[in-house]
């Protein structure tokens, strides 16, 4: 029992280091030596728990990705009153925290982004899985904002607009993004940060919304005025 006890800890320890370097090297950067040193163990006991680097990674992945999701549940609780527009400022400010954290429900987003900078090819797959049920509920409420008729090709625009000024927290550096804003990223500049994208982007879908409604101007030679 103590044997197995003691396995279980290894490998915990393994997991946890693999989190860590990859999410700050990448897959390609990292090596196994650097996150044997990190759990104080032999580079043996990766061979033995997880067979090699590129299961590991894997495992380092989906560890990642459920502490993210205990952190971050995929259905929080809301106010089933509240209208489509207040239900979405909750989602972009979700997001923006997520992006923003730097503990270890962070690793998730750096995995990500470092995986989009320099692909290993071993997370395709596990990241459509994952991703697909997380962007139906933002979806659905920037579908809600725009209007019933709102095309497809708009929901998925205005979700790519909300999603990358989210990432900035993780694809700009923390010493850049302070440079660019002219301070600390303490967590209340990240509230007010987050209050900002929430308007902006409300304020973008509705133009969007708004734009529909208005009659499409196109050019007529026969209107160009003369010189």
């Amino acid at each position: 029992m103590a044997q197995r006890k003691d396995g279980q800890k290894t490998r915990a320890r393994l997991l946890q280091a693999a989190c860590t370097v990859f999410a700050h090297r990448g897959f390609h950067q990292a090596t196994v030596a650097d996150i044997c040193r990190q759990a104080g163990t032999n580079v043996a006991a990766v061979s033995y728990y997880f067979g090699d680097k590129a299961s590991l990674y894997l495992a380092a992945w989906q560890r990642a990705f459920r502490n993210f999701s205990d952190q971050f549940p995929l259905d929080p609780a809301e106010d089933a009153a509240a209208g489509p527009e207040a239900r979405l400022r909750g989602q972009i400010r979700r997001l923006v925290l997520e992006f923003s954290r730097q503990d270890s429900t962070g690793e998730f987003a750096r995995l990500y982004m470092l995986e989009l900078a320099r692909p290993s090819g071993l997370v395709d797959r596990t990241w459509h899985e994952i991703v697909k049920p997380r962007r139906q509920p933002l979806q659905a409420l920037i579908r809600a904002v725009l209007g019933p008729e709102a095309p497809e090709e708009d929901v998925l625009f205005c979700e790519m607009s909300i999603i990358n000024q989210c990432r900035a927290f993780v694809t700009i550096r923390r010493s850049d993004l302070e440079y660019m804003v002219a301070q600390a990223l303490t967590p209340e500049v990240v509230e007010k940060m987050a209050d900002h994208i929430t308007r902006f982007s409300l304020g973008g879908i509705m133009a969007v919304r708004d734009r529909r409604s208005q009659p499409v101007l196109r050019p007529n030679s026969t209107s160009c005025p003369k010189l």
